[in-house]
């Protein structure tokens, strides 16, 4: 057995284990048949545990080996020809210096999330109905890590958004959140028509939606973008206008603090750790049109400055720790982003990181804070 049939099989391993785990639980839930929370949270623990260590391994191989770009195809799902023109649908997964360690974070977050949320919400009326949205959650953010062309990156995007917008309104019995998540979902369907426009801009210059003929020959960060400065341009700032929806940034910062209505696991995992720093993720991923558009790099840095500045305003004015932190989440966002524009990738994938392990620390941690005051104030 060869090393690229290993990494083949182990990268359909890391693609597959969240779609066996939202199966495993859309399923029954669909049939009527009510799984006990024992039965979940172990479902979700061995498919998150196997998909961890299957990315782990496969990060192991490219060091030994020194590869640094495993594409892995699935073929075209979909092909419609149209006079004379071609589009299709080509399922591609890429494992290369970027998508690795985020696939790896969403894991071990995740992970992380799910083992509290076990806990945090025992005997929650709503508990299958959490860790369903979870699944789709999951498996949108692997998707999207390793999505090797501008399709499947959409689609992972869109399996995201939809299990955040229906997280938010969790408690669907009060109007609150019911609201709130409406206005997360109108707010994500401005981003994602963008994406969606610039997808289609991409088809037209390139003929496909393969990142490899947007950012060349090269794997990430060396790409050279294969189209000139004004159409990196125009498909950059199509990019930008839907990563700043999906990050919350300027001017879509406004559904941040209504998107902490959900439960504090969901709002751990999604506004303080993973699908904040999507969009963050998708300029990194098409970073190469950055270095062909100084126009673009500006609008980026611009950006990236006028939201963590926003950010840490309002952060220091919120009476609520979830918002608080929310607020300072947008305000890390757009120093990465200022770090993207400038062509620090590397030091913007580590603050990345970073970043997110800090935030879903503290989201855990808030509903506790008030208790642990009392207790020091009651020891004192």
């Amino acid at each position: 057995m060869t090393i690229e049939s290993v990494l083949h099989l182990l990268g359909l391993i890391v693609v597959a284990t969240p779609a066996v785990l939202l199966t495993a639980l859309g399923l029954p839930f669909l049939m009527g048949i009510q799984l006990s929370e024992t039965v979940q949270a172990r479902l979700t623990k061995a498919c998150v545990a196997t998909g961890l260590l299957a990315a782990v391994a496969i990060l192991g191989l490219m060091l030994l080996t020194g590869s640094r770009d495993v594409p892995i195809e699935l073929g075209n799902w979909v092909s419609i020809e149209h006079d004379h023109e071609h589009f299709h649908f080509h399922l591609k997964f890429v494992f290369d210096r970027l998508s690795v360690p985020f696939v790896i974070l969403s894991f071990v977050l995740c992970g992380t999330v799910g083992a509290f949320a076990t806990v945090y919400l025992h005997r929650e009326k709503g508990f299958g109905r959490f860790f369903l949205l979870y699944a789709l959650f999951l498996l949108g953010m692997v998707v999207s890590s390793l999505a090797g062309t501008i399709e499947t990156l959409f689609f992972g995007w869109e399996l995201v958004g939809l299990s955040s917008a229906l997280l938010v309104a969790y408690f669907h019995e009060r109007p609150g959140p019911v609201r709130n998540g409406h206005r997360v979902w109108t707010t994500y369907r401005v981003a994602d028509a963008a994406f969606l426009i610039a997808a289609l801009t991409l088809h037209h210059l390139t003929g496909a939606g393969d990142f490899s003929g947007l950012m060349g020959s090269g794997a990430w960060p060396d790409g050279v973008a294969a189209i000139g400065s004004w159409q990196a341009l125009a498909v950059g700032s199509l990019l930008l206008l839907a990563a700043a929806g999906k990050s919350g940034m300027v001017p879509f910062s406004g559904w941040l603090p209504r998107a902490m209505e959900g439960p504090t696991p969901s709002s751990a995992v999604f506004y303080g750790a993973l699908s904040i720093h999507l969009g963050t993720y998708l300029l990194l991923r098409v970073s190469p049109l950055l270095d062909v558009s100084l126009p673009l790099r500006l609008a980026v840095i611009a950006l990236g400055l006028v939201s963590a500045i926003f950010g840490t305003l309002a952060s220091r004015v919120q009476s609520d720790v979830k918002n608080a932190l929310a607020f300072a989440s947008l305000a890390q966002v757009g120093i990465i982003t200022i770090e993207i524009g400038l062509g620090l990738r590397y030091i913007a994938l580590i603050h990345m990181i970073g970043h997110a392990c800090l935030r879903t620390l503290q989201l855990l941690r808030a509903p506790s804070v008030l208790r642990d005051h009392q207790m020091l104030e009651d020891a004192l």
